[in-house]
């Protein structure tokens, strides 16, 4: 009886952990208060370890949650240590490294949000209504002009400190759908594309295969209106994934060709959308200035990428130092680029990201991690599969090496990228007796 009650102590004390996740996830807006509320609760999670001297850790998480956490950690964190070692901003470098340990508890605190039912269906189901919160509101903006969420973050932070959270120049810049994250940080296409799988694994159990459809055109609109073409490919990994999966072949082909006609028409009303495809039709004239018009210049940056991997071979330049690195391995020295004046800050490309900043090494680990992520996948059982499904979907559609990329070592998509990555360890893996590994891979 005593050791049964040793045992549950540890869980109830984490019962918090869902509610932290979503209150994380949904002050994504507020970029300061949610990165203090990762730090926070990260601390919380580790003092609460070392206070137990860990005792009860295996109520909280499975064996190979606990592993599979800490290797994907490893594969995050290692690299960027190993090129801080002799990265060109050392000072800075090694600031980054420190700081990024953080992510250990977080991941541990994330991944046990999501180990017992109770707190998959808060986290997952919390994070569904954020998504699709978010769409209604950027819906709104669609018709209105105007983002009644982030009207009310605006007008708080007016009220705090006697300016809105976006300047009037980059209110005036805005080429897309902005949402709640606003003018200043048009992300929302991506960030509802990532977290899209939780929507449409909501809408289905709730209202089966009307209720996915619902979802899928009011997300899918809003990405189309405030995403980048990098979050449509996103978003369409994902209703490609799902709807071959929930509504079959047939059906799926209905979807895609809806989408087809929702492209068309957005194409002939909205500049924005107009202006996205006239660039990316720019590609098949096979010129070079063609393709890089197309890419948005990004065929320079990946260029200079390159020749960072060509210099700094085993260890990359140092993570978050691809702007410091530019300028010397720029292909066009003083030419204006197509996005502006100034270095490019990283390589909008997440392979090349790793291998430019981390080196070789970096990409070894990376890949390490992630087949260590997949054989955790392949050798848990089928419900454990079904639990984890919409996380696997989020992390692997976000991490796509086919596509354009935040840069994964940022702050915001760094901490993007391990929420997903924990809460898949979490819910595949849980807690003893949720799931147990199958005989066969």
């Amino acid at each position: 009886m005593n050791a049964q009650a040793n045992e549950a102590m540890p869980v109830a004390g984490w019962r918090w952990a869902p509610a932290w996740v979503l209150a994380f996830v949904a002050l994504w807006p507020a970029r300061g208060i949610a990165e203090a509320v990762l730090v926070l609760g990260a601390l919380a999670g580790l003092w609460k370890l070392i206070a137990t001297r860990f005792r009860g850790g295996a109520a909280l998480l499975g064996g190979p949650a606990w592993a599979l956490t800490c290797v994907l950690f490893a594969a995050y964190w290692l690299p960027e240590a190993i090129s801080a070692v002799d990265a060109q901003d050392h000072a800075r470098a090694l600031r980054e490294v420190l700081i990024d340990l953080r992510y250990l508890p977080f991941l541990w605190v994330v991944a046990a949000a999501v180990a017992s039912e109770q707190g998959r269906r808060k986290t997952f189901g919390g994070l569904a209504v954020i998504a699709l919160v978010w769409t209604g509101d950027a819906l709104i903006e669609a018709a209105t002009g105007t983002s009644p969420l982030f009207w009310l973050l605006d007008q708080a932070k007016h009220a705090i400190s006697g300016h809105g959270m976006c300047t009037a120049r980059e209110a005036a810049a805005a080429d897309r759908l902005a949402g709640v994250l606003g003018p200043c940080n048009l992300k929302l296409g991506i960030v509802l594309a990532s977290l899209s799988p939780f929507a449409l694994a909501a809408a289905w159990r709730r209202a089966g295969a009307t209720g996915w459809l619902l979802a899928a055109s009011a997300v899918g609109l809003v990405v189309l209106l405030a995403g980048s073409r990098a979050s449509w490919l996103t978003y369409g990994l994902v209703l490609l994934w799902t709807g071959w999966r929930k509504l079959g072949r047939r059906k799926l082909l209905m979807v895609f060709a809806a989408g087809a006609l929702a492209l068309a028409a957005a194409t002939a009303l909205s500049p924005q959308v107009r202006e996205r495809v006239q660039r990316t039709t720019l590609a098949l004239t096979a010129q070079p200035d063609g393709v890089d018009e197309a890419l948005s210049g990004r065929s320079r940056i990946w260029s200079a990428a390159l020749c960072m991997v060509r210099q700094h071979p085993v260890n990359g330049v140092g993570p978050r130092a691809f702007r410091e690195a530019f300028p010397a391995c720029d292909p066009e020295p003083g030419v204006v680029a197509a996005w502006g004046s100034g270095a490019a800050f990283h390589a909008h490309q997440i392979v090349l990201e790793v291998l430019s900043e981390t080196g070789a090494i970096g990409l070894l680990l990376w890949l390490a991690g992630a087949a260590l992520a997949w054989r955790a996948w392949r050798y848990a059982d089928e419900a454990a599969r079904e639990r984890a499904r919409p996380a696997m979907l989020a992390l692997a559609a976000s991490v796509f090496p086919f596509n354009t990329h935040l840069a994964a070592y940022s702050t915001f998509w760094g901490s993007v990228l391990l929420l997903l990555a924990a809460l898949y360890a979490g819910s595949l893996w849980g807690t003893p007796g949720t799931s147990e590994p199958s005989a066969q891979p």
